[in-house]
């Protein structure tokens, strides 16, 4: 019997029991007699007749032996004086008088209801699968090659990513390569990267290139108010994915249901943990669903479920870092193909400036540069309007219209320009790219940073020059005013967590050493939260304190003396900033190094990425399957990973030290 045979036969039960339910409720008295109006007469005059109820021209009494009678009673001025003669008891009750069109609705409004809500359910039945029975069913969409699938074509920055998915997709088109070798097909693949990394649009384009059906669902979409609904669409999902084996299931942020088991509240029955345990059994449990693999994406993979991670369910965990500058060239090539450029527009440069960015926001890059040029009335975008949405994407837009004092401004200035000097005469520091006085969305000025080349991780002296050019807006006002204002308090933020780490995490502290201490932040819940438990004692909480203090005042100190024996530079370059309010990096060096720029300024000579792009492109589409190619799309993502060394180059390196 098919599903659509179960539920019509559901729903006749169903009709059937509310038609006799109805017909309980709107039938008359069975038990009343219905006798003529000569026997009525003859049974008074007997004295057969006990009691009389008169409704209008309707007659009901009760016989002297407790049975029912009903009649139909003319207009007879004698019968009543004869009734009280025979001792009858005589009840009288008001006419029910409606009018037509209420009794038809009584009467045939609940027949009416009835037919409209077996034409709603039928229509749903047939319409869209049984959707009046499938509050339980898996909401996992079947996607096609007619909605626009992407493929390898369109993927770049990611290659190593993308070589161990073209191996999952290798092994759906021929098994028979790996399993005659005793390789198995891996059950699950996670891909873990920060947000806007591309792991979206890495599953997007595995549906592409497999030829297999492809089943794609957000981890929310699991979770419900109403208990067992979750486990209940895992195992529908899985069912539909054993019917079309093989296939692949892609699951979107799955740490919406795989994070820890027992972090909160709700304790072993709370309906995300069964909603998980089932997952867990579908992946790997008694029953085997081969053919079936699980693509999985999360941006926070210290949230799962060691169970979840484990071989026999996500047997490999993809990492999708951010691009460096080859994959950002690449990324760049891809999402500039459909917008015309100007001659002056060089993508490679744009890859060298813009350390950090991930594929998403190189994305959005183009489309603010595209935007400004539309704006501009221009025919194609230009290397101006690339440079304007950096500085929009980085810095934020510009407020003009703001109302500054010339006073607040001077400070302005002298605050950015402490920034900058300080990196400029400090050998090890991130070139300074451009200062600017113009408030851009929360700050009144901002500093920005270009590093030379690609970091991973950093080093203590690095950490101690970041620190000292992050104190120099402050004691740049406070040499130049004789006092400080409030617009350095992200400076001082950013000092002491850079600090702090350094001390507690890192083991940069001589005094210290190398110990960590305190927990990861990456438990977010509220039950663990509950049950934090400091690791150390009140005495070493002290000497913490004592050191971060001890390390920001030397530092402080140091970057004091700088900026007072370049007192001039400094007055010269706020002087020029008051001017201009925007200065880049040549305007910058001119002014602090008039006689020539120091060797450790001199700029680096970078490996162009040009010819590996192209060599690199070459094997991509030695490789690549006949299929069509859709057009790109952005890659997305979610929250930023937790770093696990000293963080480096971020997608925005600027200074925001003079807050609104």
């Amino acid at each position: 019997m098919s599903q659509f045979q179960k539920n019509l036969a559901l729903w006749l039960v169903i009709s059937l029991l509310m038609i006799m339910l109805f017909n309980m409720m709107t039938q008359k008295d069975t038990e009343q007699k219905q006798i003529n109006y000569t026997e009525f007469l003859s049974a008074v005059d007997d004295g057969q007749i006990t009691n009389i109820t008169f409704q209008g021209s309707q007659l009901t009494g009760v016989f002297t032996d407790g049975s029912k009678f009903q009649t139909h009673a003319p207009r007879d001025e004698q019968l009543i004086p004869e009734l009280k003669e025979k001792g009858i008891v005589i009840e009288a009750k008001p006419v029910d008088d409606q009018g037509f069109w209420f009794t038809l609705l009584i009467s045939w409004g609940p027949i009416l209801l009835l037919i409209a809500v077996w034409i709603f359910f039928m229509r749903q039945m047939q319409g869209g699968g049984g959707k009046a029975m499938s509050f339980g069913k898996s909401k996992a969409k079947l996607l096609t090659d007619t909605q626009g699938l992407v493929t390898f074509k369109d993927v770049a920055g990611v290659d190593e990513a993308k070589q161990e998915l073209e191996e999952v997709v290798e092994f759906l088109r021929d098994p028979k390569k790996f399993t005659k070798l005793g390789g198995k097909i891996p059950k699950g693949v996670l891909l873990v990267g920060s947000p806007g990394t591309g792991k979206t649009l890495l599953a997007r384009s595995v549906a592409g290139e497999a030829g297999v059906p492809f089943f794609t669902i957000s981890g929310s979409d699991f979770v419900e108010m109403f208990v067992g609904v979750g486990a209940s669409r895992v195992r529908d999902l899985f069912l539909q994915g054993k019917k079309n084996a093989p296939c692949i299931i892609f699951i979107d942020e799955i740490d919406a249901v795989g994070r820890h088991r027992g972090a909160g509240l709700g304790g072993g029955h709370d309906e995300r943990e069964q909603t998980l345990n089932q997952l867990l059994v579908e992946m790997d449990g008694f029953e085997s669903n081969e053919g079936v693999i699980l693509v999985a994406a999360t941006n926070r993979p210290d949230v799962l479920d060691p169970a979840l991670l484990r071989p026999g369910r996500f047997d490999r965990q993809v990492m999708v870092p951010r691009p460096d500058i080859k994959g950002r060239h690449k990324i760049l090539v891809v999402h500039s193909k459909k917008v015309p450029m100007a001659d002056d527009v060089d993508l490679e440069v744009i890859a060298k400036s813009t350390p950090g960015f991930s594929g998403a926001d190189l994305a959005n890059l183009i489309n603010e540069a595209s935007l400004l040029a539309a704006r501009g009335n221009k025919a194609k975008v230009d290397k101006d309007d690339f440079e304007a949405a950096k500085d929009k994407v980085l810095m934020g837009a510009e407020r003009r219209s703001m109302v500054i004092t010339e006073e607040e401004k001077k400070v302005t200035a002298y605050h950015e320009a402490g920034h900058a000097l300080v990196s400029l005469l400090t050998p090890g520091s991130d070139p300074v790219h451009k200062v600017s006085i113009i408030p851009r969305g929360r700050a009144m000025g901002v500093t920005m940073f270009l590093p030379p080349e690609e970091k991973y991780s950093e080093t203590a002296l690095g950490l101690h020059i970041r620190i000292r050019s992050l104190l120099g807006g402050r004691i740049a006002e406070e040499l130049t005013f004789e006092s400080v204002t409030s617009g350095a308090s992200n400076d001082l933020e950013r000092v002491t967590a850079i600090t702090r780490k350094m001390v507690c995490e890192w083991g940069m502290s001589e005094k210290i050493g190398p110990v960590a201490f305190g927990e990861k932040e990456g438990e977010v819940f509220l039950g663990r939260d509950m049950g934090h438990v400091k690791e150390y004692s009140e005495a070493t909480a002290v000497e913490i304190d004592n050191e971060i203090r001890r390390m920001i005042t030397e530092n402080y100190d140091v970057t004091r003396t700088l900026i007072r024996d370049h007192q001039e530079q400094l007055i010269d370059l706020s002087e020029l900033l008051l001017e201009k309010e925007t200065l880049d990096s040549t305007e910058i060096l001119e002014v602090v190094f008039p006689d020539g720029v120091p060797e450790y300024l001199q700029p680096k000579v970078v490996e162009p990425v040009e010819e590996a792009v192209q060599e690199e492109q070459k094997q991509e589409d030695d490789f690549s399957f006949e299929t069509d190619v859709a057009a790109p799309e952005s890659a997305d993502g979610a929250d930023k990973e937790k770093d696990e060394v000293a963080p480096t180059s971020e997608p925005k390196e600027e200074e925001e030290t003079r807050e609104s």
